[in-house]
């Protein structure tokens, strides 16, 4: 694993030699910001030192019109964001999310004229507030249809984006994309693919959510909600990362997601505690969930027995009946050496609040060799 590793990382700093002003060879240490954590969590408490790129999470188009309706209240929240970030890292403003659903985006997307005024405003939005780009994290297109409007989206999104830059003699915004582990939606509704060539050509990078494989919507076993390897489905971050390649996208375009939180449930039996045990319920944590520092914390209040997983590459604690599934300092280690063997551009992790004195993002930071 090492020599491979060695390896790949050798040839990918030889494809980046001399071209050091190339943006595709400058890694990228993302996180996503929640906006609803501001009052316990304001961006003044981000260790910028360990991240290039941080999200503003989330703001969500007007229904009708599609373009951004700003309130007073959300106007003061996105300048003290950029006004305290911005001179340390890159700041984007993250579109949708998983709680907004297909429904809008697909509207938006379905014609030229809402589409143009969904653009024009994101462009609007970006330079008043001192963005510099925008990440649409549509959940998820739900059929043929949207993905080719996805398509045209990104098209029409990147020419208005190169028209401003030329008019204004300002950086081009970037334009980045939250997306399905895999390029293909085989679990379910209609099967659908990714419009690949035009996320090539459009679009900066994209941020692959590589968790919530298992969670609360199945409490019939536990799960590695991030599991690296899976043998026996398909469900996991390798497999999802084989699909995005063999459909030909770029390497250098590709950010590998990890979560700070992790997924519970509640044990049949407190006896058989293994990643597949069978389980009555979700564990302790909002609908089953806590994260990393309250996984921390319940680990250490319950004398929680901790173990590391090497098959999936994951971890997982038990006290009595309580089950927590989540990712500690060695796995993410581990899964950054992959993403690095795979010649991927970078990381993220959802979301930067749930850390626990900074250890996984330290963590990351070192792990992550190419710079």
């Amino acid at each position: 694993m090492a020599n491979i590793l060695s390896c790949c990382i050798v040839f990918f700093l030889a494809l980046c030699s001399g071209v050091m002003a190339n943006p595709h060879c400058k890694g990228v240490k993302g996180a996503y910001y929640p906006s609803w954590a501001f009052s316990t969590f304001p961006p003044s408490s981000i260790d910028t030192s360990l991240f290039t790129h941080i999200y503003y999470a989330f703001l969500v188009p007007n229904n009708t019109t599609f373009k951004f309706d700003i309130d007073d209240e959300t106007s003061k929240l996105l300048f003290n964001f950029t006004s305290t970030l911005r001179s340390s890292v890159k700041t984007l403003f993250s579109v949708g999310g998983g709680g907004e659903g297909p429904a809008r985006f697909s509207r938006m997307a379905s014609t030229s004229v809402s589409r143009l005024s969904f653009i024009k405003s994101s462009i609007e939005v970006a330079r008043k507030y001192k963005f510099d780009g925008f990440d649409l994290d549509w959940e998820f297109p739900q059929n043929k249809k949207d993905m080719e409007n996805f398509a045209i989206l990104l098209n029409e999104w990147r020419v208005e984006v190169k028209k401003e830059s030329l008019a204004t003699k300002r950086p081009q915004l970037l334009i980045t994309a939250a997306v399905y582990f895999s390029v293909d939606f085989f679990l379910w509704g209609e099967f659908r693919s990714y419009p690949v060539p035009s996320i090539n050509k459009n679009l900066d990078w994209i941020n692959l959510m590589f968790y919530d494989y298992r969670g609360s919507w199945d409490t019939s076993a536990t799960g590695a909600q991030a599991a690296l390897f899976d043998t026996k489905s398909n469900v996991s971050t390798s497999y999802g990362l084989s699909t995005w390649i063999k459909a030909g996208a770029l390497r250098s375009k590709l950010i590998m997601g990890l979560p700070l939180y992790g997924r519970t449930w509640k044990l049949k039996d407190p006896n058989v505690d293994g990643i597949g045990a069978p389980a009555v319920g979700v564990g302790p944590g909002d609908e089953g969930t806590l994260t990393y520092r309250e996984i921390e914390k319940f680990n250490e209040e319950n004398n929680a027995k901790v173990v590391y997983d090497s098959a999936t590459v994951s971890a997982y604690s038990v006290a009595g009946t309580s089950w927590i599934g989540f990712d500690d300092t060695n796995s993410v280690a581990m899964k950054l050496h992959y993403a690095q063997s795979q010649r991927l551009r970078g990381y993220f992790f959802w979301a930067v609040a749930g850390d626990k004195d900074w250890k996984i993002s330290t963590t990351a930071k070192q792990s992550w060799i190419i710079s």
